[in-house]
């Protein structure tokens, strides 16, 4: 695992720096990323680096179906196979970061700032396409803004389909990811791990995370934890902001994407003033690429709930 040390310092706006980067740049979404935490480069000893690689690798042990951890004594990553699932025609298989207490990561969209997670499965062996699944993440406030993420270990779930069925798979990864406390970390952990319709030690919790990944729903699907509504209107000033009125328990939380990783919308806000039943969550429309238009944008909005989640994806009226 490779990883430099930073300390915090003032910057623009998430969303306002989006703007100005171009798709090259974009391409390079972890380098960018990166750039774009509140951090300058401070001195980091390589013999603490060493020590705290060896505390956290030497603990552990690798078996047929889990790989060792690859960190250091803030987070590691391993690889764990799962059961295969009966008649399907993918394999299951698990990507987990374990996190020191007080350390967090990312989710798919940071929200006003970090890096989300970067899967490469490229020299993988007999794969036709890995499929990540994101178990629904939390809201994280501090004094930079608000972020999106685990702040405990978590498990990315995989689909893999293999190129010739019943044939050994080799699944190969290369992880670019951030941790954060004080001080925000870039990381990067590899791997390889062999699927056969053997061991899976870690089903039970590769099943728990699974469980975890939001459920897909249709705008007003009926239920005790759904998206009902959507609609934009007039906010304060000249700025038009969208209204997202969710059915779901005490501590429900939303989250929304916009149509691709350029979009940066703000992290929805709980406001008052919803139906009976209802809570209410409001975000300004701000944050869209140059030259986009909101109207008619796919948004994807998250509704998290203790326990459970529901994702739906409407177009913006």
């Amino acid at each position: 695992m490779s990883f430099m040390c930073f300390s915090p310092v003032p910057e623009p706006s998430r969303r306002f720096q989006w703007r100005g980067i171009g798709l090259a740049a974009k391409a390079m979404r972890m380098t960018a990323g990166i750039n774009k935490l509140r951090l300058a480069a401070a001195f980091c000893t390589a013999g603490i680096v060493l020590g705290a690689v060896n505390a956290w690798t030497t603990s552990a042990s690798a078996a047929e179906d889990v790989t060792l951890w690859d960190g250091d004594a803030r987070s590691g990553v391993r690889m764990i196979a799962g059961a295969p699932p009966v008649g399907a025609a993918h394999l299951r298989a698990g990507v987990e970061i374990r996190l020191l207490r007080g350390w967090h990561t990312y989710w798919r969209y940071p929200g006003d700032a970090g890096v989300p997670p970067q899967f490469s499965f490229a020299g993988s062996h007999n794969v036709k396409h890995v499929e990540v699944l994101w178990p629904a993440p939390e809201r994280m406030v501090d004094g930079g803004g608000t972020s999106i993420g685990y702040s405990t270990g978590i498990i990315f779930p995989l689909r893999v389909i293999p190129q010739q069925a019943g044939k050994p798979v080799a699944l190969r990864l290369r992880l670019q990811y951030a941790i954060c406390e004080k001080l925000c970390v870039p990381a990067e952990a590899r791997g390889e791990l062999t699927l056969a319709s053997g061991r899976a030690s870690q089903d039970a919790a590769l099943t728990a995370a699974e469980g975890r990944v939001p459920k897909r729903q249709r705008l007003g699907e009926g239920g005790d934890l759904s998206i009902r509504s959507v609609r934009r209107e007039r906010g304060m000033g000249d700025k038009e902001r969208t209204v997202v009125d969710v059915a779901g328990p005490a501590g429900v939380d939303l989250f929304v994407e916009g149509p691709n990783q350029q979009w940066a919308l703000p992290v929805p806000t709980p406001v008052e003033g919803a139906p009976p039943g209802l809570r209410r969550f409001v975000f300004e429309l701000d944050g869209a690429p140059t030259g986009e238009r909101y109207q008619g944008a796919m948004l994807t909005l998250t509704a998290v709930a203790p326990g459970r989640a529901v994702e739906v994806s409407t177009r913006l009226d």
